[in-house]
């Protein structure tokens, strides 16, 4: 008597990896496969046209001997804000010095008491009294006074600060625009090459993801977008999210860059609330940043980040 067996059930929450210098190594990209990668991410802030090209060229040879379907997700750059660079390389900073932001310096000659910017406009973003996140939160600075092109503060939490690391402005509030020359071309990259879906980072407003489908068409192409969703102003209400929403075949809670400008204690609530608007109006949702990142260096996750991965899910 030989026993029935059941068909495999399909797993509906999906796996998405970024691809690399580390998948490029020999075997890396198949076992990826095999081990389940759903899709795909080619990031456009690293690498050349070529090595993106090369990359997805490979899943698609190795997806189709597996019998596999694997999409490709092109993840443009966005306008992300950064320091300059120091004589140096890296300083130190200290709680309570003076730290001066300026957009007229040399991008190679940061100190310890000055660096230039990449993003000249900073100076009409801000105010006396907005406070500054540097390097993912880890160096926060408060604005004491705008001088001319420079932004003068005061160092509120001090440490290691090394060249070319981002900015974010606690509560949102920087007009940058969500696609810059660079995506531009980067979107012509994606259509090339032949992604399936597009993340676009940075949106504040459905403006900004109905612009990028206008590229698209300009091109003669539709393509999946990916709103991610990293700016205060794209969650400070539901109106505006849910318009994000709908004008993006999937959303991303991209947790990294949000986290900063809202703070972690906010993103708890409003991770949730993201994803049950997404999926009360029929998108998908991907959850990012952090995610088992203990397992760079160990082969089994924390317990919390289990219960993260579960969390996100539930």
């Amino acid at each position: 008597m030989t026993r029935a067996t059941s068909p495999t059930p399909l797993r509906r929450t999906k796996i998405v990896a970024t691809l690399g210098p580390a998948s490029d190594r020999p075997g890396v990209l198949e076992a990826m496969l095999k081990a389940g990668v759903d899709v795909v991410r080619l990031n456009f802030s690293h690498g050349s046209a070529d090595d993106h090209r090369r990359r997805l060229t490979e899943v698609r040879e190795i997806a189709q001997r597996l019998g596999r379907s694997v999409a490709a997700l092109g993840d443009l750059q966005g306008p992300k804000i950064r320091i300059s660079r120091f004589k140096e390389g890296a300083i130190h900073l200290d709680i309570g010095q003076a730290f001066v932001l300026d957009m007229a310096m040399d991008a190679n000659s940061g100190t310890t008491e000055r660096v230039g910017c990449d993003y000249k406009a900073l100076v009409d973003d801000v105010s006396p009294g907005d406070r500054l996140l540097l390097d993912d939160g880890r160096v926060v600075l408060d604005v004491t006074s705008i001088v001319g092109q420079e932004v003068h503060t005061q160092v509120h939490v001090g440490g290691k600060l090394s060249n070319n690391k981002g900015i974010n402005k606690q509560g949102g509030g920087l007009s940058a625009p969500a696609l810059t020359d660079k995506d531009k071309q980067d979107l012509k990259t994606a259509i090339e090459i032949g992604v399936d879906y597009l993340a676009v980072s940075f949106p504040r407003h459905a403006a900004d993801m109905q612009e990028a489908r206008a590229l698209l068409g300009e091109e003669g192409k539709e393509i999946g977008l990916v709103a991610k969703l990293e700016r205060a102003e794209a969650v400070a209400n539901d109106e505006t999210l849910d318009a994000i929403i709908e004008a993006s075949e999937a959303v991303m809670v991209a947790r990294g860059d949000l986290g900063v400008e809202i703070g972690d204690e906010a993103l708890i609530g409003t991770q949730k609330r993201i994803i049950k608007h997404a999926r009360s109006l029929n998108r998908a949702v991907i959850t990012a940043t952090q995610m088992m990142e203990s397992m760079i260096e160990s082969p089994l996750p924390t317990r919390a980040e289990v219960f993260d991965v579960a969390n996100a899910v539930l």
